[in-house]
């Protein structure tokens, strides 16, 4: 089983990220299950706007999109701005909407038999929303969203330190890290038992 964790920073390499701090635990969590996890930082690529798989000359989606098709479990972490998803992550969506159409040797949605799972960090308060605005979409795309296929950490009301500067709630992060791989691998597994 493989895994693609697609970190929505607006952080270039090789500036720290701390969404990807976060989402480290939840590949760590897949791993030890046996999943081959893969992180890609989208900013890293040239991923124009757009509605399509494929835009043409320059346009990297296409290496992002063919890691997709290859992974049963994908997850999509976002810092939260604004108490919303970053833009890069709503650019990964807009891309994703080509794969309403695309269908599958059994004429299914590609997405199909495949789940997701959302992971925000901010130190801003927004998290529950930046999940269900992801979530939703994945699922009009076909993915399956387990319970509790998430994790956040922020620092609560009014501006202050971001993940890396402080130890302040990661333990609770983590926890629900684990949580989230562990129904990640579940119902992807009970979906190559049964697919749908």
């Amino acid at each position: 089983m493989r895994a693609v964790v697609l970190n929505c920073t607006l952080k270039k390499s090789p500036e720290p990220s701390n969404t990807e701090k976060l989402a480290g635990p939840v590949a760590a969590g897949l791993r030890d299950k046996g999943v081959a996890a893969e992180s890609f930082r989208v900013v890293d690529y040239n991923v124009p706007p757009g509605v399509e798989t494929d835009l043409g000359d320059g346009d990297q989606w296409p290496q992002l999109h063919k890691a997709l098709l290859a992974a049963e479990i994908l997850v999509i972490a976002s810092p939260t701005w604004l108490g919303r998803p970053s833009s890069v992550a709503q650019r990964v969506l807009e891309r994703m909407d080509a794969m309403l159409s695309e269908t599958d040797e059994q004429d299914k949605p590609v997405a199909y038999n495949r789940v997701a799972g959302v992971v925000v960090t901010g130190n801003e308060d927004g998290a529950h929303h930046v999940i269900s605005e992801i979530s939703g979409a994945l699922n009009d795309i076909g993915y399956t969203i387990p319970g509790q296929a998430w994790t956040y950490w922020n620092m609560g009301p009014g501006p202050g330190p971001s993940y890396s500067d402080t130890e302040h709630g990661h333990q609770w992060s983590y926890k629900t890290a684990a949580t989230m791989a562990d129904n990640l691998f579940a119902v992807a597994s009970a979906l190559q038992a049964n697919p749908i």
